[in-house]
This record gives structure tokens, C-alpha cells and sequence, in this order.
């Protein structure tokens, strides 16, 4: 696992750090821990350098963030809630979740989504109620660069830092990373299996 992953993101390139974390932020297959942790991997081998790294792996951040943004804008809170009714239980979040993103958007204004890109659970969701309210796009896209630029930035430098302990004890890594990875494949299947469109609407 530890070194298909590694090989998987070698074999993209910067390219296929941009599509991987656009992907996260709209359907998560892998999370952004692993592709930037093991980014961070990688550039402690030389194979990539930070700077890049960290820039194109932020922008596909953005490019994935400003795809609700744009839903959020583009449509009334009604046709988001048929839309997340209807898709939810795919894309792992409930209205009800949609609901606690946007309360914290209104009480806590727009710096809430630099805030909430450090929040594992709100960092995406946050999207929505952002462009629900027509926040402006320069402000969404510079927010959500610069929240997205120090938590990639700390994940970078979190697995160059741990790359010779990874390295070191490769099989248990391996292991660590493949249960992460399933207790992640567990946790989506949990919330696709209780799913169920009564309490969607509640």
C-alpha cells in the first residue's frame, strides 16, 4: 500500500497532486492527508520540490472548494437541499451538516472560511453557505488559498519531517496507512447504509 501510493503520486507528477486534491474536496477518494503527507515524502527523496508542491496542491484545493462555491451561487438554499437530499448520502455530508456550516457562516462572517479550512469535518461544506450568500469571489478564492496554503504547508512538512521514521519502519507504515485508508472506506459505506431521506429532510 505504502509504496503504490508513493508510485501513484510519482507517476502524476504536480499534475496529478492538482487533480487528486481538486477530487478530495469534491469526493473524497483518498484525503488530503495522505496525498500531501506522502507529497512531503517525496520531496524529502528529492523526487519533488515544496514550493511547487505546495502551490499546485493548494490551487487544486481551490479548484475543488470553488466548485460549491459555484452550486452555492448559483442556486437557492431550496434547490441545494434537494440537491443534497437527493446526493448526500454520496458525498458523505447531510443537510443538517449544510445547516451547521452556514449558522457558523452567518455568525461568524466571511473570515469563517479561512477559519474552517483547518477544520476536518466544515472545511468544504463551508464552500456552500459562502457562495449562498454571494460572497464575493476574489474574497472566497483568496480566503480559501491562504487557509488551504498553511494546512498543505504543514501536511508537506509533516511527511518530509517523518520521511526517514517512514522509511525506517516502512511495513508498519504501510499498515497504519492501508487501515487508514479502509477505516475511511468503513466510515463512507456507515454513512451511505444509514442514509435515509426522512432524516435528510428533518
Amino acid at each position: 500500500m505504502h509504496g503504490f501510493i508513493l508510485g501513484a503520486i510519482a507517476a502524476g507528477g504536480y499534475l496529478g497532486i492538482f487533480v487528486l486534491m481538486a477530487l478530495e474536496n469534491i469526493f473524497p477518494p483518498i484525503p488530503s492527508e495522505i496525498i500531501m503527507g506522502y507529497g512531503g515524502l517525496l520531496v524529502a527523496r528529492g523526487q519533488m520540490e515544496f514550493l511547487p508542491l505546495l502551490l499546485i496542491g493548494t490551487l487544486g484545493t481551490v479548484a475543488g472548494n470553488y466548485f460549491w462555491f459555484w452550486l452555492g451561487k448559483r442556486w437557492k438554499e431550496d434547490h441545494l437541499k434537494r440537491f443534497i437530499v437527493r446526493h448526500g448520502r454520496w458525498l458523505t455530508f447531510e443537510w443538517s451538516e449544510f445547516e451547521a456550516a452556514r449558522d457558523k457562516f452567518r455568525r461568524n462572517g466571511e473570515w469563517i472560511v479561512f477559519v474552517l479550512r483547518f477544520s476536518p469535518f466544515l472545511r468544504t461544506i463551508i464552500s456552500l453557505p459562502a457562495g449562498l450568500a454571494q460572497m464575493k469571489l476574489w474574497r472566497f478564492l483568496l480566503f480559501t488559498f491562504l487557509g488551504s496554503l498553511v494546512w498543505n504547508g504543514a501536511l508537506i512538512a509533516g511527511g518530509s519531517a517523518l520521511s526517514s521514521l517512514i522509511e525506517r519502519y516502512e511495513t508498519y507504515a504501510s499498515w497504519a496507512v492501508g487501515l487508514f485508508l479502509l477505516g475511511g472506506l468503513v466510515w463512507y459505506l456507515y454513512r451511505i447504509a444509514k442514509w435515509s431521506p426522512s432524516e435528510a429532510d428533518t
